[in-house]
């Protein structure tokens, strides 16, 4: 018989050497299974440890295996890729409600994706593999090296000059994330939505990649409000 402490999802993530949390995909789900009060435990995966795990559990998948991933004990479901999990979540968990899609949300997520993904490539990606495991950096500069043509350190020459010249796109994403200020300090007022979690998510991953990139990042108005808005559901992060 199942006792009302066990986990009611078990939430596979990306491992580091500091024994938490730092990918912004998995934190989008965590953050929500923290707003909504859901019991979880959560095993750290190695990069290359992903994949033949994720397939020993008997998960197909018809593109490349990835996290977060997580088992829902209950229905014994196993699912993987943030958004279908976050649909999952909401449709399963409906209290609190968390509004998954907004007008706003999807122009702040679009906005974001292609601006501040461009300095977050130059400043965290090859900062990144400081805090894996010797395991995990080789898999990780292998694939990385690969996909982008050239060694992770040549992403450094592009950083000062990336965030130069989009500092004004980075400022006009902050200021869209406080349309509904005098409303709450989140992107739809009073109560977080996933638009939220997506931009504290990557937050998160900055400061535990790198705290400099991070404190750049919050230096636009904006980004910092969200961030200390979602505090209280970053605190199970282990």
């Amino acid at each position: 018989m199942a006792s009302q402490l066990d986990p009611e999802i078990v939430l596979y993530d990306l491992a580091c050497s500091k024994g938490l949390c730092f990918s912004p995909v998995v934190w989008r789900i965590r953050l929500l299974l923290n707003y909504k009060q859901i019991r979880y435990k959560t095993i750290f995966l190695e990069f290359p440890d992903i994949e033949p795990t994720l397939k020993a559990l008997g998960i197909k998948s018809e593109s490349k295996y990835t996290v977060p991933t997580i088992h829902h004990v209950p229905s014994n479901t196993y699912m993987m890729d943030s958004t279908p999990i976050a649909q999952f979540i909401e449709s399963t968990y409906p209290n609190p409600p968390v509004p998954l899609t907004s007008e706003l949300g999807r122009e702040v997520e679009t906005k974001a994706r292609a601006v501040v993904s461009t300095v977050f490539r130059n400043s965290v990606m090859p900062r990144e593999i400081n805090i894996l495991s010797p395991r995990s950096q080789e898999y990780f500069r292998r694939t990385r090296e690969a996909a982008l043509g050239h060694p992770l350190e040549d992403l450094l020459e592009k950083e000062e000059s990336s965030w130069s010249s989009l500092a004004d796109e980075i400022r006009a994403v902050g200021e869209l994330m406080q349309t509904n200020r005098d409303k709450g300090p989140f992107v739809l007022g009073s109560r977080p939505s996933y638009t939220d979690f997506f931009i504290a998510g990557a937050l998160q991953c900055a400061r535990m990649v790198d705290e400099g990139v991070f404190q750049r990042n919050i230096k636009y108005y904006g980004y910092a409000q969200i961030y200390e808005a979602c505090l209280p559901y970053m605190e199970k992060k282990d």
